[in-house]
């Protein structure tokens, strides 16, 4: 198992790349394992939110007939 403390984090509230925990957690993305990584962490961040966001609206329509877009209407 990795020493979290020696990766290296993205600090959310002033945008600066840490290595080890300098920051509270709330204000901690990552961790990454090097400070490349950890500068990419908003696109990182962004790109997992509109996939995530993506998945619910298909988990969403699931089950929608999208001829007549009513729920549960099977026929």
């Amino acid at each position: 198992m990795s020493n979290d403390s020696e990766k290296y984090w993205y600090n959310l509230k002033t945008g600066a790349v840490e290595k080890g925990f300098e920051s509270p957690a709330p204000d901690r993305a990552g961790p990454f394992d090097t400070p490349e990584e950890a500068a990419k962490a908003p696109e990182v961040i962004r790109e997992r939110s509109r996939a995530w966001a993506a998945e619910e609206a298909r988990e969403d329509s699931w089950g929608t007939d999208t001829v007549s877009g009513e729920p549960g209407d099977d026929q």
